[in-house]
């Protein structure tokens, strides 16, 4: 089975807490010509637009959202926002082929991704390939410290960027980056860090890039999850410290095949009893059924039921092998929860199973 085309636009979500430097790094963005086909809607927290009016460019694909966090007061003017990009660009009154989405510092990422993931409208014509977080050098030991929302950005992250690093005495840079780094790698173990002033950091490249989405592409489905992984335990089931604001990861590995209603039965139940707690997910899953075809599990907020198929697996590992991050349940109760579940689930299934099969017989005779 050949690999289909994905039609919809990649979006990119800038996010970052008050102040961290996101509109720097739009500016610096925005002054490289490749970003000519890219929309930026920009989501401001107050009664005046002045991030918008500190954007370097203006066009009629940037679009700013007033008066109100992306994640509640404007968000049905997102989704109508997008749709009218998507009209006007199918008129051919503008021209763009990505978006990047620039949040207010107060926004909660986890709803705006539930929203790309969950919403009809979106869901079809929108796929969000990478999530940026800016973090403020000389402000983010108090900021982590005293404000959940930005460790929930940091957490949800693909991409984590430390800014201003300029402003430190030359003497101190080294020693804050690196305490920042591995405070950063507590509340998020699989993102990428850099740095704003690094000189292999390229502002139009990081606004740009992003994994294929991993249902469409074998190797981009490795690389997603081997980033998930990597920090990881290559057990069969681990669970990270609980550290800032009470993130958590876990890591549920399997060597044997799900069978599809057992694969169900989990993912409801672990909506059921981890509902908002949990921030985000991704796995591949060896389903007993097609296991030439591993499915795709991605989520935040409330996992996903409808699973993403890959035409085949992208190397010799066939284990199933699903990452959660999740907020305000303690690493060891999250690793006996998903793992209960897992096996309640499992026997549930192989008893339905034997139920049908005796049933069938019984209505064969």
């Amino acid at each position: 089975m050949a690999d289909r085309t994905d039609i919809r636009t990649p979006v990119t979500l800038l996010t970052g807490f008050l102040g961290s430097g996101k509109t720097t790094l739009m500016n610096r963005a925005l002054r490289d010509p490749a970003m000519a086909r890219t929309a930026v809607i920009i989501n401001e927290f107050g009664e005046i637009p002045i991030d918008h009016a500190l954007t370097a460019a203006s066009s009629d694909t940037i679009l700013v959202l007033e008066n109100g966090c992306l994640c509640c007061t404007v968000f049905g003017d997102l989704v109508q926002t997008l749709n009218r990009l998507y009209h006007a660009r199918e008129a051919g009154e503008v021209q763009f082929d990505r978006i990047v989405i620039e949040t207010s510092g107060l926004a909660d990422v986890a709803s705006v991704l539930q929203a790309f993931l969950s919403e009809p409208t979106l869901a079809g014509l929108f796929l969000v390939s990478t999530v940026i977080a800016t973090v403020d050098a000389v402000n983010a030991s108090h900021t982590l410290t005293e404000h959940a929302g930005s460790v929930r950005q940091v957490a949800l992250a693909d991409y984590l960027l430390i800014t201003k690093l300029d402003l430190l005495a030359p003497d101190e840079r080294p020693r804050i980056r690196a305490e920042l780094t591995e405070r950063l790698r507590r509340c998020n173990a699989t993102a990428r860090i850099g740095a704003a002033d690094d000189p292999d950091v390229d502002p139009m490249a990081l606004l740009r890039r992003g994994a294929a989405d991993p249902g469409q592409d074998v190797q981009a489905a490795k690389a997603w999850l081997d980033d998930a992984l990597a920090h990881g335990d290559a057990g069969h089931a681990h669970a990270g410290h609980a550290h800032d604001s009470g993130i958590a990861s876990f890591s549920l590995i399997r060597d044997t095949p799900l069978p599809r209603a057992a694969l169900q039965l989990l993912l409801s139940s672990l909506e059921k009893h981890l509902g908002p707690c949990l921030l985000r997910v991704k796995g591949l899953v060896n389903v007993a059924e097609q296991p030439d075809q591993p499915a795709i599990i991605q989520g935040a907020q409330h996992l996903l039921h409808n699973l993403t198929w890959l035409p085949q697996w992208p190397d010799a590992d066939r284990r199933t092998r699903i990452v959660f991050i999740t907020q305000g349940i303690a690493p060891g109760e999250l690793a006996e929860l998903v793992t209960l579940l897992d096996r309640v689930a499992q026997r549930t299934a192989h008893a339905r199973l034997r139920a049908n099969a005796v049933q069938g017989q019984a209505d064969g005779n």
